[in-house]
């Protein structure tokens, strides 16, 4: 009891703090996203998320070896194709933008581990995650069970191109499944499938969607991801999830869903990863453009809250400033 026992003893100097520090951020626990499109010299900025590029692949491949050089070990690709169908033929085409940036990265950076994005929205005219068809209802939806083929087209295209990592995205019942027998029957049984398994219907994917140039042409994605409300739902789509096989399980987005990433690193034996989504990113951006925060101080206050909560690895367009950050400690 007080006076016997102060809390603040240990808090009166930086080097008490480090000595009982319970939660460190490292570098390795880093992955940055990175979204690939065609041409050659090309950085387009995305207005949404100041610090972020759209990139060709041979820009691409120079922001790879100043990635690697940071000591970052893992980007994930994101791909914007030359046109887009229906059925978005070209995320899974031999030339596929992402293939042909996996390739080159591979290839300059092969110590660097590339893990692609898998889902539909980027490469459809229509936006949606999937092959759409008339539900019972008579209104376009997403054909669950149609898209699987595609996804599993996609995977196999990556892994082929040599993809570290699979990282299925669309929240489509039974994906992992068939992706994970696919890649195993096409000689593919090294490549780790990482699953947006609880990937929530969140207000925070606005700039990610003008970065991916896919915002859906009508209705919302509602019917195929989670939400918000639901734990006991996120708990069972990750254990659905592990059942067919995924390596790595993923909680997104990560800050309004931190009760769920602890819930699943006490209850999952599987590196749990985090997405720090765009939305988290561009509202920290803009309070500390405006002064109202100190970027640096919130941004990595985050990234440690979100390691805290039981992530083994976080996704984030934090990832290039926070490596230089804690190379300053």
């Amino acid at each position: 009891m007080f006076p016997m026992t102060r809390m603040r003893r240990l808090r009166r100097n930086e080097t008490f703090r480090r000595m009982v520090r319970e939660t460190e951020l490292h570098v390795s626990d880093l992955i940055l996203p990175l979204f690939v499109r065609p041409g050659s010299n090309v950085r387009n900025p995305i207005k949404s998320m100041p610090g972020q590029f759209q990139l060709s692949v041979d820009t691409l491949v120079e922001e790879s070896k100043a990635i690697r050089d940071l000591g970052i070990p893992a980007i994930i690709l994101f791909g914007i194709p030359k046109m887009k169908d229906a059925l978005g033929s070209q995320a899974y085409a031999a030339d596929a933008i992402v293939c042909r940036a996996v390739e080159a990265v591979k290839k300059a950076c092969p110590e660097l581990c590339v893990i692609t994005d898998v889902c539909m929205c980027e490469y459809t005219d229509h936006g949606h995650c999937g092959a759409i068809e008339p539900n019972r209802d008579g209104r376009p939806d997403v054909d669950n069970d149609k898209t699987l083929e595609l996804l599993v087209n996609e995977s196999l295209a990556h892994a082929r191109a040599g993809a570290d990592m699979v990282a299925p995205s669309d929240m489509m019942d039974g994906r992992i499944g068939e992706i994970r027998m696919a890649l195993d029957e096409h000689d593919l049984s090294d490549v780790p499938v990482m699953a947006y398994s609880a990937k929530f219907a969140s207000a925070f994917y606005g700039p990610f969607r003008d970065a991916a140039e896919s915002p859906p042409s009508f209705g919302d994605r509602r019917s195929y991801q989670m939400d918000p409300a639901n734990l006991n739902e996120a708990m069972r789509e990750i254990e659905l999830d592990i059942e067919e096989g995924a390596d790595i399980v993923m909680v997104k987005p990560a800050l309004p869903y931190l009760d769920v990433i602890r819930w699943a690193a006490d209850n999952f034996d599987l590196p749990i990863a985090a997405y720090n989504v765009s939305g988290e990113y561009a509202m920290i951006k803009a309070a500390g453009a405006n002064g109202w925060i100190d970027e640096k101080k919130a941004a990595m206050e985050s990234l440690l809250a979100i390691k805290r909560a039981g992530a083994k690895m976080i996704l984030t367009y934090w990832a290039k400033d926070a490596a230089k950050w804690l190379a300053e400690k």
